[in-house]
């Protein structure tokens, strides 16, 4: 997979193109025939179920949900659009784009996903029923070392392409030595626990993962992962398996045993068998009765034989795919001797349940799993954990603050079973509250319980207000420095020098230009000589009265004149504008003012809001807005203030459209934004 900032459209491209091929060291440059025809023949078969698939996945760090972007590859399995890809490409999304091997571009939706193994389904959705080219899948078990490979897919979200290697190794784990920073993990899951990859040397780049791993048959022998000098492939068994078992019930089940296991010791005299270094509490390995330091040799009839890390995939293989409810012996060797357990396998939950942003409280929560409790050292699964923390949020702000790993377990004296709960409870809280809400809440760090009170829900934009209005010269000026003076030959020289004349303002309708120098107001000079003492003019100006004529001496080249200017009202500040916030799009735009008109050289009733603040990862940016955007139109409708932007935004988050179009003006440029939100989260 390769990703790219929610703010780049396209990623950057480095290197190459990738071709038929490329990145072969095993095999000559210039190919028999035979090997020609070989590559051309799968290429053909795989190529039209080849798919690339550009992926807006969220993710949920510093209290919020964000958004990001990403491009993957996968193939389609089945005639009515099923793709296999890997979960770390698929599994957080939610908008897939998919452009199929003749460019038609479709989205799709997700079917399920397993990060123990890394594979993921999505559906394509078309406008109507159709039937689609499928690859096919071989046999992996049949893979051995020194076959031709071919990898496919989207190497840094390039069009569809092919490189040729060969298996360089078909039991590729993990080596120990890289340690458990060195494993590969996904949402908490081990993927090394199940799958024992192909080694291969076809290059594969980001944005390759999910891509199929093909035999010169043309068949699916692989599904590519990951890239560590070799590269590495999920076998194609394993994931066929997992792909029909999302296909038909949107996850994967699996058992689980409660034991921990590794090779046995190098120097241990047990010949066959795997060790048991570990029984998690309460589990059903730890009612049956079994122990750290077993030596389990036999589960049901079925011998085991764990003696290097290699054998232990499938080994959890074995173990994970135990019917569940359903009693299995476990024969061990226990102290020299021979002893059989019964055990029930039970359901292998999630370990990290899908977190939730909770917007109110600035933080993102996730429910506890039995796993993850235990991990915790908790006694049961009630309670909301909290993942992340937005600084300067509700939560981050209470004192004590909560922070990441801490339970919620009451609000106000209310029990929080779950996320669904605190969600529940916020809404009841927040509805219809213009302010936010103070609340005790319960918190648990590791063994202490805390209190503390969070004002929960966002402070509306209040209108600023207007500040008390001044008279106003319609110019901008720059100090006469000391420096300046006496380049001119008039060390005596004080006051300032005008930079800019507003266009069609009192100022140049008494004859101000640029480059004026005003020494004196009505007869009084002007003491100005320095940068600090800018203010010297517009605090003169501001005793006048709104309306009143003012005579300035002013010096053009040699020549000294008094111009008499009439005074107008300030023009209001940028903090003194209305503003307007999306929570959905995340942003703020604020109502244009006299000085951003003047600035951009726009006539002042040219309509639109200005673009404040974009938040990082919504889906504003993610759709390109920037801050400075000046947006003039949504889906059509003219948008003339903060108000009309409002009142567009209220309308679109009602109608839940399937994208919304904002025309902006970008400097002297014109852009049409299309965005793409997920109404569903």
């Amino acid at each position: 997979m390769i990703s790219f900032p929610a703010r780049c459209s396209q990623p950057r491209l480095a290197g190459a193109i990738l071709t038929v091929l490329a990145g072969v060291s095993a095999l000559a440059s210039d190919p028999p025939d035979s090997l020609r025809a070989a590559v051309d023949a799968a290429v053909s078969r795989v190529k039209p179920a080849l798919v690339r698939i550009q992926v807006v996945s969220t993710y949920y760090t510093e209290g919020r949900e964000q958004k990001h972007q990403s491009v993957g590859s996968g193939a389609i399995i089945t005639k009515d659009g099923h793709l296999i890809t890997n979960h770390h490409v698929a599994g957080h999304g939610t908008r897939f784009f998919c452009t199929l091997a003749d460019r038609e571009d479709l989205e799709a939706e997700l079917v399920g996903t397993d990060p123990l193994t890394d594979i993921a389904v999505i559906q394509l959705k078309p406008g109507s029923a159709r039937e689609f080219p499928v690859a096919t899948f071989g046999d992996s078990s049949e893979v051995r070392v020194g076959d031709p490979v071919l990898a496919m897919g989207s190497p840094m979200a390039l069009s569809q392409s092919v490189t040729l290697g060969i298996i360089s190794n078909n039991e590729m784990v993990m080596p120990k030595f890289f340690g458990p920073l060195g494993r590969m993990k996904l949402d908490g899951e081990d993927v090394g626990l199940l799958v024992r990859w192909f080694g291969h040397d076809a290059a594969i780049y980001g944005g390759n993962s999910g891509g199929p791993l093909v035999n010169l048959k043309g068949e699916v022998i692989g599904i590519n992962e990951i890239s560590l000098g070799l590269g590495g492939a999920i076998p194609g068994n394993l994931a066929r398996r997992v792909a029909e078992e999302l296909i038909a019930k949107g996850k994967v089940q699996r058992s689980i045993l409660g034991l921990e296991v590794q090779p046995l010791l190098k120097h241990a005299h047990d010949a066959e068998g795997v060790l048991v270094s570990g029984v998690l509490p309460d589990s059903p390995a730890a009612v049956a009765g079994l122990r750290a330091g077993d030596i389990l040799f036999k589960v049901g009839a079925t011998p085991v034989q764990v003696r290097y890390e290699e054998e232990l995939p499938a080994f959890m293989g074995l173990t994970t795919g135990l019917p569940i409810g359903q009693e299995a012996s476990l024969t061990v060797l226990r102290a020299g001797r021979e002893t059989t357990f019964r055990v029930v396998p039970v359901a292998r939950e999630e370990l990290y349940p899908r977190p939730k942003e909770l917007l109110p409280w600035g933080v993102t929560v996730r429910n506890l799993s039995s796993l993850l409790a235990k991990e915790m050292r908790r006694t049961n699964t009630e309670g909301a954990v909290v993942t992340s923390v937005r600084p300067g949020g509700p939560a981050g702000d209470a004192k004590p603050a909560i922070e990441a790993g801490d339970v919620l377990v009451q609000v106000n004296g209310a029990p929080i079973r779950n996320v669904a709960a605190l969600a529940e409870l916020t809404r009841g809280l927040t509805t219809n509250s213009t302010e936010p809400v103070p609340v005790v809440a319960t918190f648990e760090r590791k063994a202490q319980r805390f209190l503390t009170v969070v004002k929960v829900g966002l402070q509306e934009l209040k209108d600023p207000g207007l500040e008390v209005t001044k008279a106003w010269l319609p110019v901008e000026t720059a100090v006469i420095s000391r420096d300046i003076a006496l380049q001119l030959g008039q060390p005596d020289l004080r006051g300032f020098y005008l930079t800019r004349v507003y266009p069609g303002s009192t100022a140049e309708k008494a004859g101000l230009k640029s480059g004026d120098f005003i020494v004196a107001v009505d007869g009084e000079k002007l003491t100005a000589s320095a940068p600090e003492h800018d203010e010297e003019l517009a605090a003169l100006i501001r005793q006048y009265e709104v309306g009143a004529k003012i005579n300035l001496t002013v010096l053009r080249g040699k020549e000294s004149r008094t111009v008499a200017v009439e005074l107008v009202r300030s023009p209001k500040l940028k903090r003194e504008m209305r503003k307007y916030r999306n929570d959905e799009f995340e942003f703020i735009a604020r109502d244009v003012t006299f000085f951003d008109q003047a600035e951009e050289k726009l006539p002042q009733d040219e309509p639109g809001v200005l673009i404040e603040e974009v938040t990082p990862g919504g889906w504003a940016e993610l759709g390109t807005l920037q801050a400075d955007d000046r947006i003039t139109h949504v889906d059509g409708q003219p948008i003339q203030d903060v108000d009309a932007l409002k009142a567009a935004m209220e309308t679109i988050k009602v109608r839940r459209p399937k994208s919304v179009v904002m025309q902006v003006r970008r400097g002297i440029h014109t852009k049409f934004l299309e965005f793409e939100p997920d109404w569903k989260n």
